[in-house]
């Protein structure tokens, strides 16, 4: 099994593999390009974000800078908005529903690290896989971390660290991020 599987299946892996070091240096190109264009280039900015993201990705509308690690793990629906500095580390798959606003300085982070401290002086990394349903609103410097599942008709209050899973129709916040209460029946999808 390749470094690059084992990532793709949460198995432990090295990321100083060298297909994958290739592969994170062509994405950061990629968001060099994105970060560095001219906001009125759209065109240019539109062309990077196809080369960047996964295949049957729509494109999200991007307020740069953006930072993801392949890009190719991370799925946009239809209507998704991304605000200044939304960082990706997309070592594992990363689903984002339609309609779904990211405010500021927001993380979605697949990637973990070894709690042994012996495998992680090795280098050795995991990555778990990320999704969110569709109608999400993240405020600001919300952190996602590796494994969580955010349901459909979410609002996840702004400095929130989402480390378990958030059901459908709820608005939530905290550190650790927990449901507060229930949308009520008319605010529902």
């Amino acid at each position: 099994m390749t470094e690059k599987e084992k990532m793709l299946s949460g198995n432990l892996y090295d990321a100083s593999d060298e297909e994958l070091v290739r592969e994170r240096r062509q994405a950061k190109d990629l968001c060099f390009q994105i970060n560095h264009t001219l906001p009125s280039d759209l065109n240019t900015i539109r062309q990077a974000l196809k080369k960047l993201l996964s295949s049957p990705s729509e494109l999200p509308d991007l307020t740069p800078p953006f930072y993801c690690d392949y890009g190719y793990n991370i799925t946009f629906g239809k209507g998704c908005y991304a605000n200044h500095g939304l960082v990706i580390l997309d070592c594992a798959e990363v689903k984002i529903g339609n309609h779904v606003l990211f405010g500021p300085n927001c993380g979605v982070y697949t990637a973990g690290h070894p709690l042994d401290v012996s495998l992680r002086d090795r280098g050795l990394e995991s990555a778990l896989p990320i999704k969110i349903g569709s109608s999400v609103w993240f405020g600001g410097n919300v952190i996602l971390c590796p494994g969580v599942t955010i349901g459909d008709n979410v609002v996840i209050g702004a400095g929130s660290v989402v480390t378990k899973d958030i059901p459908s129709n709820v608005v939530a916040y905290g550190n650790p991020c927990r449901v507060i209460r229930k949308l009520k029946e008319e605010m529902k999808i």
